[in-house]
């Protein structure tokens, strides 16, 4: 006789823990999320078939290995290239808590005796130090109400692997044997096409502009404006965008070295690229 239900359903794997979201929901695009009333998000671990993806060179670069396992591990995201850039780290870290544990090696170079080391990072600590950035604040600028958003995960990635493509464009320019003029003209339009993905991610982080006789939040619009308005109203809203970035950043790590006893910060990043490697 068949089963029509499977009896081992019961031993899937559970959530592992509840996570509330740096956004607090917002900046998702309509169906990308399913919040629960009380906005905590169920957290799984990752599966075999979710480790083999995320070691995928190819699905790793072109961003579908992050996607893939987001939505398998945080059932509540729909759509995960539509997270918010202010959210993915958290999201990160709490599944790589579920599947791995809260413990984390960060190798580090005491910067008084040079000593290197291994030290262990409570990624819960961590997590709950995430800042929750505010995007309602405007910056303003004589008649202009500049407000931000934080940028998708698809539009961040997309522009990031331009930027990278351009970098590595330069990189082979300068080693190789052709003509300096010929170099000079192609590195000048790598280093335009840089300028214009800057643009972009700027253009990208504005939710739209109020002046005294609109709400303007066409893209076409506001990139327009951003290439064509006075260079002090651009500075300002270009450092808005990089301190909200900065604001976003992992706070460093408190180190002392077991060595000399020097008591330091280190820098914690997380490359999405990479996060999972160490505990393989």
């Amino acid at each position: 006789m068949t089963q029509t239900a499977n009896p081992l359903k019961q031993f899937f794997r559970q959530p592992a823990l509840f996570l509330k979201l740096p956004s607090d929901g917002q900046f998702w695009a309509a169906g990308s999320l399913d919040m629960p009333p009380n906005k905590e998000l169920a957290v799984l671990p990752m599966t075999a078939m979710d480790e083999i993806t995320y070691r995928t060179p190819d699905a790793l670069f072109n961003g579908s290995a992050v996607s893939s396992v987001i939505q398998s591990c945080v059932p509540g995201i729909k759509n995960a290239w539509k997270t918010p850039a202010v959210d993915l780290a958290a999201i990160l870290i709490a599944i790589r808590i579920a599947t791995y544990g809260s413990d984390m090696d960060v190798g580090s170079t005491c910067p008084a005796c040079d000593t290197e080391g291994e030290y262990t990072l409570d990624l819960h600590t961590l997590l709950a130090s995430l800042k929750t950035l505010d995007f309602s604040k405007a910056v303003k600028h004589g008649d202009l109400e500049i407000y931000f958003k934080s940028v998708d995960y698809q539009t961040q990635n997309n522009l990031n692997t331009q930027q990278f493509e351009q970098q590595r464009i330069i990189q082979s320019v300068q080693q190789s044997d052709e003509p300096e003029e010929q170099k000079l003209i192609r590195m000048n339009d790598a280093l335009k096409q840089i300028t214009k993905l800057t643009l972009m991610t700027i253009q990208h982080s504005i939710a739209g502009i109020r002046t005294p006789t609109a709400f303007v939040t066409e893209s076409e619009f506001i990139a327009d404006f951003l290439n064509n308005c006075d260079r002090s109203v651009f500075k300002i809203i270009r450092d808005h965008v990089i301190q909200l970035r900065e604001d976003s950043d992992l706070p460093p790590m408190p180190i002392t070295c077991t060595q000399c006893n020097n008591s330091y910060k280190q820098t914690v990043t997380l490359d999405s690229t990479s996060f999972f490697e160490a505990a393989s």
